[in-house]
């Protein structure tokens, strides 16, 4: 039995290896990569690209489970390249398949929710086993910067319930290598929904409101491809009307102890 790892080289990819090799064997561990020169990894190293899916059939080879961590990009290019992947996964046998989804991506307003939703039915659609891991937002996206001045948002008060991408890559792990998670959908998110205005307070500086309009223009003026800015922007509108703030149990049931809060994070930024 093969279990298979995509994106192994990206921020999230690259903990669950991490966390995988505490569970199994490294020979029955495998990543796939874009470009493996660049995975220095003590596991089998497959050359595997969702945008060339003449690689994927080697790629997915003699895999039983694939963790196919989400591509990125514009909504379109996205869902074709996952599209491929799922394609492929089906073609070589794989019998079960777990995706890093988002938050309700079934319902959720989230502009990014369309990707994930297209995603999940292309994976019910070919019958096989499935574990949706739908991660809320990484603390991280909102710590990194802390101590360059103000926190700048479209948010308003709306709340997070952010959780940590090693938490989130740790459970992503043990759903990997253990049973019981087969047609199974995961709500992650932290311990807690905060607010940006608590944000900055943690972090000694303020918060600066601004309109989506702004905000956009900000991130586009940073350098950022308008189609990021836009989807950042969103992700604040979408926290600002409240659709990010629940607080679910699943992550704390997975990982067996409680989900790591924003104030580590924040305590680790400014370190």
């Amino acid at each position: 039995m093969t279990t298979l790892i995509t994106g192994a080289t990206g921020h999230l990819g690259s903990l669950v290896v991490k966390h995988a090799l505490d569970r199994l064997p490294a020979a029955d561990l495998a990543v796939s990569v874009r470009d493996p020169a660049r995975a220095d990894l003590p596991v089998e190293v497959r050359h595997g690209d969702f945008a060339a899916p003449e690689t994927l059939a080697t790629a997915f080879a003699g895999v039983d489970k694939l963790l196919l961590v989400s591509a990125d990009g514009p909504d379109e290019v996205r869902i074709g390249l996952h599209r491929a992947a799922v394609a492929a996964a089906v073609d070589a046998g794989v019998r079960h398949i777990l995706y890093t989804s988002v938050s309700d991506a079934d319902t959720s307003p989230l502009g990014l929710a369309k990707v994930h939703k297209a995603t999940e039915e292309l994976i019910r659609a070919t019958g096989l086993a499935y574990t949706f891991l739908r991660n809320g937002m990484y603390h991280e996206n909102y710590t990194r910067n802390l101590g360059h001045g103000p926190i700048v948002t479209a948010a308003g008060d709306g709340r997070i319930a952010s959780a940590s991408r090693d938490d989130l890559a740790l459970a992503a792990a043990i759903a990997l290598t253990t049973a019981g998670h087969e047609n199974t959908v995961h709500e992650f998110t932290g311990p807690r929904a905060w607010t940006f205005d608590e944000l900055a307070a943690l972090a000694g500086t303020t918060h600066q409101r601004v309109t989506a309009q702004q905000r956009t223009a900000a991130l586009e003026g940073f350098g950022l491809p308008a189609f990021v800015a836009e989807l950042l922007t969103d992700i604040e509108v979408t926290i600002a009307g409240g659709a990010l703030s629940e607080v679910r149990p699943d992550l704390e049931k997975v990982l067996g102890r409680p989900a790591t809060p924003v104030e580590d994070a924040v305590r680790a930024a400014l370190a």
